[in-house]
């Protein structure tokens, strides 16, 4: 099984106390039913128009509120889970990418709940979840075209040995570890606040593991919690 140990800088943990993640890892197996991640985003996208969680809004604001702390400007670059549910709610779906990326955006819209997903076979060393000094070095895409650019000082990101992997904790993927499902090794990360009740937080664990186990017969599927385990 694959050994993915990610670590959250003390700097990261005092500036969001009881911050706390679900770290996921797999490796997958031949995909027999690829649209079992369209028909969550869908089912996903109804449930919100239809029913939240009596917790999801807490949980945004906090992780707004989170944002501001090290600088960042969440109307203009919030946390992915609010991103994707102001989309849903404003267009009434989510367009498809690809099957394990549309299972995991669904498992974020129905949880309210942050989730990255990475190829781990891309990473050099460990993920780590820190505050950028401004140095390091992202990828991203710009007019079609791969450019590198650096994080602002005081930034949260996550990073590896050879630069960053995603900007503003978790608003924006870098492409060098994009997950798709041609990926043999996959980690995903499930971030929330105290405003999410723990229980939830393994709850949507399960069903992104059920989905995985359902898209793809045969994978092998570990989960540990990190940060505050309460």
């Amino acid at each position: 099984m694959i050994l993915v140990d990610p670590s959250i800088d003390p700097a990261v943990a005092a500036l969001a106390p009881g911050f706390r993640a679900l770290s996921i890892t797999a490796v997958a197996a031949p995909i027999a039913h690829p649209n079992v991640g369209a028909l969550a985003l869908t089912q996903a996208c109804r449930a919100l128009a239809e029913e939240d969680a009596p917790w999801a809004e807490a949980h945004l604001t906090a992780w707004r509120e989170v944002f501001m702390q090290f600088g960042a400007k969440p109307k203009r670059t919030p946390c992915s889970a609010d991103a994707l549910r102001k989309r849903a709610l404003r267009d009434g779906t989510i367009p498809s990418i690809d099957p394990v990326v549309d299972l995991y955006n669904a498992v974020s819209i129905r949880y309210a709940v942050p989730v990255g997903g990475e190829n781990i076979a891309a990473y050099v060393g460990e993920p780590r979840l820190i505050i950028a000094d401004g140095s390091e070095l992202f990828d991203t895409v710009k007019e079609g075209a791969v450019i590198h650019e650096s994080p602002e000082a005081g930034e949260v990101v996550w990073r590896d040995d050879r630069g960053v992997t995603c900007r503003r904790w978790n608003w924006r993927q870098g492409v060098r570890t994009r997950l798709s499902a041609e990926a043999e090794r996959m980690w995903f990360i499930l971030e929330s606040l105290p405003a999410m009740p723990l229980a939830a937080l393994h709850e949507a664990g399960d069903e992104l593991i059920a989905g995985l186990r359902q898209m793809m017969p045969g994978v092998t599927v570990e989960q540990r919690l990190i940060g505050r385990a309460s």
